[in-house]
């Protein structure tokens, strides 16, 4: 099975590119971020045409997830983070697929730091640590995918010297997600590809991508079920590259049938 993360930058605006690629690529189950549309213009359709089942949390001009599925009903389980009632912002959504939980997310940028954005994004990745200590010990395969804003580490970033005052980058930021893979999460590219430099977005402007001048800000994680099954992670960098495209590129993780056995010595 293939599980893939897309933050689509405008679902409506760039539907031509997400729909060429859900052909192109053919993953299994797709949570995207960034669909900036209210519920109701969400293009229920042309992806049904596809064969993908769809939920979706839309939030107008702003923010958005949503969660594809070709391979089973999908089962919602959670929409919004607990933990801050008045937050209206839509930035989670969860549901059962096909025997594994699915957790996408597109978590606050946090810019300009400091301000009431970046305390915003703290508070929001305290609220996503708590809920996500309830899901790691799950007896099933749990996969939680999306737009982190943050890139983890040096090597998840070009030029890093210029990126020390973003929001993306700060330390609180990036002990945050470290805090997150202590409870027991694997980074599923870092996995399986260590000492890499791995991108998964490029600004638009100074040909940032001609140039891999990119960072690594969008991230799958896997409980201990689900690092068993893991096969693969690859960034599909070939929509980057198309007309009128996101400025992320998607990653895809594969995951095996069943659990790999380590062959006895």
């Amino acid at each position: 099975m293939k599980i893939a993360t897309y933050n689509v930058n405008g679902i409506n605006g760039r539907l031509a590119v997400l729909l060429r690629w859900l052909e192109l690529a053919e993953p299994d189950v797709v949570c995207l971020q960034e669909l900036k549309a209210p519920d109701e213009r969400f293009p229920e359709s042309s992806i049904r045409e596809l064969g993908y089942d769809a939920i979706w949390l839309g939030q107008k001009s702003w923010n958005g997830v949503a969660i594809l599925s070709r391979v089973g009903e999908i089962h919602e389980t959670r929409r919004g983070l607990p933990g801050e009632q008045e937050d209206v912002q839509s930035r989670y959504i969860e549901a059962a697929v096909n025997g594994v939980l699915i957790g996408g997310l597109y978590l606050p940028n946090g810019n300009p730091r400091p301000g009431p954005k970046f305390d915003y994004k703290l508070r929001w990745f305290d609220r996503l640590r708590d809920h996500l200590s309830t899901l790691v010990s799950l007896d099933a395969p749990v996969f939680i995918a999306g737009d982190f804003n943050v890139m983890p580490t040096d090597l998840d970033v070009y030029v890093p010297e210029r990126w020390r005052d973003d929001a993306l980058f700060a330390p609180e930021v990036r002990e945050a997600y470290a805090q997150l893979l202590a409870q027991g999460w694997t980074d599923a590219l870092r996995h399986l590809h260590p000492g890499e430099r791995v991108y998964t977005f490029w600004k638009y402007w100074r040909n940032s991508f001609e140039r891999d001048a990119g960072l690594r800000i969008d991230h799958i994680l896997l409980n201990h079920k689900a690092k068993a099954r893991l096969v693969s992670a690859e960034v599909d960098r070939r929509p980057r590259g198309w007309e009128k495209t996101s400025d992320h590129a998607p990653v895809v993780v594969e995951i095996a049938d069943k659990p790999s056995r380590k062959r006895k010595a």
